[in-house]
């Protein structure tokens, strides 16, 4: 049984739990990072963005996370064409929300910066402005140091994918999240004296927008595209795995702005090679897919305590999805990613 909200609330009661848990079509929880009751080092904050260009074949992955006792901000080059990535990251001790970032999801700027990387995300009056630089990245060719602008646009009616839900074992942990998809791109960057050029009639941004208190171990699902199809702006959010989901799943379709809301979807992957193909089956065969891998954008960190191994693979799903209505929309070689965390931290 899934709970919709459908009227603001603040995030979290007295106690520090979910006033109530659920998904919602637009982000109705009002987050109170002061209202959280954990240490400060085990609050986690973050925005991930996503942009690609189909036709292209390439994209950009950009995060920028305070997660309490380690901060983290990344640059990713996605050279779809060759299969391949090429990262800069960095990490930061103890930052425990000095980063910055805003309460709520339609606001303000978050910045990082240290030798290795420059980042800043701006919300303002429905665009989103994603600026950064890099002069250490170098891509396939050798070309070095990467500097780009990109603007996503967030008309105000675009509905996206929100969710507040707990811990069965710990119920002031928590997880806030947003997931907007299908945001007309453009912009671009440049990589040494190459220029990559998004055209907005045709590429599209994606947002992963979190604030929580996690329990230690975790691993958890997750899956997005955002495109065209049959003349409509298509997209869609699924994942589990992570939090009690029995109040709802962040399993959702997108066409034109408007959402449709799915039941369960199940990734099945060959986790010792996350090149093989991929499917996803649905309890309600609303989304029925194969996936056909290009890049794993993988990696491990090891400090102590803190351990993470991560999967982020993109690639062209082709399948079936279902709307609200019984409409049915075909897709073949439909980009976007889907991966697979697990963590410790």
């Amino acid at each position: 049984m899934q709970t919709e909200i459908t009227t603001p609330l603040p995030l979290l009661n007295a106690e520090g739990h979910i006033t109530r848990e659920g998904w919602a079509r637009h982000p109705l929880w009002q987050y109170d990072r002061q209202a959280v009751r954990a240490p400060k080092w085990r609050i986690k904050e973050w925005d991930y963005f996503s942009v690609l260009s189909p036709d292209q074949q390439f994209g950009i992955a950009l995060t920028v996370a305070d997660l309490g006792y380690i901060g983290m901000a990344a640059i990713c080059f996605l050279d779809l064409g060759r299969g391949t990535f090429h990262q800069v990251d960095t990490l930061s001790l103890f930052p425990m929300g000095q980063t910055g970032f805003p309460a709520g999801s339609d606001e303000g700027t978050v910045r990082f910066g240290d030798k290795k990387l420059q980042v800043e995300f701006s919300y303002n009056g429905g665009q989103r402005v994603l600026n950064f630089s890099a002069p250490g990245l170098v891509n396939a060719q050798g070309d070095k140091g990467i500097t780009g602008s990109i603007t996503l646009e967030q008309p105000a009616a675009m509905e996206s994918m929100n969710i507040a839900t707990s811990w069965a074992e710990n119920r002031r942990a928590f997880y806030y999240n947003r997931k907007v998809n299908c945001m007309p791109a453009q912009g671009g960057f440049t990589i040494g004296q190459q220029q990559y050029t998004f055209a907005p009639e045709r590429d599209m941004g994606a947002l992963d927008w979190g604030r929580g208190h996690w329990t230690y171990k975790n691993r958890w699902y997750w899956g997005s595209a955002s495109g065209h199809a049959q003349g409509h702006a298509l997209g869609w959010n699924i994942g589990y795995g992570f939090t009690d989901r029995s109040p709802a799943s962040e399993n959702m379709l997108f066409v034109d702005g408007v959402a449709h809301k799915l039941a369960d979807v199940t990734f099945h992957m060959d986790t010792k090679d996350y090149t093989q193909p991929w499917r996803f089956t649905s309890s309600d065969q609303r989304f029925e897919m194969a996936f056909t891998p290009i890049v794993d954008r993988n990696s491990s960190i090891h400090l102590g305590l803190i351990r993470s191994t991560q999967h982020q693979v993109f690639g062209y799903y082709s399948g079936t999805v279902v709307l609200d209505d019984g409409r049915c929309i075909t897709v073949d070689r439909f980009l976007g990613f889907a991966e697979d965390v697990l963590n410790w931290w």
